[in-house]
């Protein structure tokens, strides 16, 4: 983590009395506009218009600039399971602001009960898992499926949670075993410079530069359980190897 520069004590100022009440404003109005707009608006239009909107203001406001690279790696119409790293919370930022396709989060039952957000979550079609329950998550992933048509996406993080020191833990298999059930492909995106500014379980916010990494796809069509470890494998060193020297494992 970089050491603090001249100019950390003034950024308090902008954190606590710009970047804080915008976030929060920004997040109440777009939770609130997403549930009071989801009976009568499809759930993809109120993701790209009101959830990355809403990505894009808090980033800016940090600020975050994103630069993105091989977007031309997405075929609009076709559905991916996205698989990426996890560095900080700002990586949703980052992906509901820039990634630029319709997708689905798979994330943690827990974060239900986030007053607005939660519901907001719901409301969009996000899929909450219970870890606890192996079961009941493998069956909800199951049950997803449904939605993942027409150019609509699932999105995990495969670590499962985000890294203490920027390097990349390792990857549950969960993912690339929907992924070969479905027959889908894998868009392997990388995230990176997120943790320098919010590292985990961290409120040391700092403005920073971000980048967004669109790999190539990966076909599965023709895959079987057998390959699960090998097609994790792939994934995994695909999206390290947009990342700097030192930042690729955790192993």
């Amino acid at each position: 983590m970089k050491a603090r520069s001249w100019w950390w004590w003034p950024y308090q100022l902008w954190k606590w009395l710009v970047v804080a009440p915008v976030s929060t404003a920004a997040t109440l109005t777009g939770s609130a506009a997403i549930m009071i707009f989801s009976p009568v608006v499809n759930p993809s239009t109120l993701s790209r218009v009101i959830a990355g909107t809403w990505a894009r203001v808090v980033a800016w406001t940090t600020p975050m600039p994103v630069r993105v690279e091989g977007r031309g790696n997405i075929d609009p119409d076709q559905s991916y399971v996205v698989v990426s790293n996890h560095q900080s919370l700002f990586d949703i930022l980052v992906l509901y602001g820039w990634l630029g396709i319709d997708f689905r989060w798979v994330m943690k039952q827990e974060l239900r009960s986030v007053p607005g957000l939660g519901a907001a979550c719901a409301a969009l079609g996000h899929i909450y898992i219970d870890r606890s329950n192996h079961q009941a998550a493998v069956q909800t992933i199951n049950d997803a499926r449904e939605r993942i048509t027409g150019g609509t996406s699932v999105l995990f993080f495969p670590e499962g949670t985000r890294s203490n020191d920027c390097r990349m833990r390792p990857f549950k298999k969960g993912a690339f075993r929907f992924a070969i059930d479905t027959g889908l492909p894998i868009l392997p995106v990388t995230v990176d410079g997120t943790c320098e500014v919010l590292p985990a379980r961290q409120f040391d916010l700092r403005p920073g530069r971000a980048r967004l990494v669109i790999h190539e796809p990966i076909a599965t069509e023709s895959l079987a359980t057998t390959d699960l470890a090998e097609l994790t494998a792939r994934v995994r060193w695909t999206i390290g190897s947009a990342l700097p020297d030192g930042c690729e494992s955790a192993e």
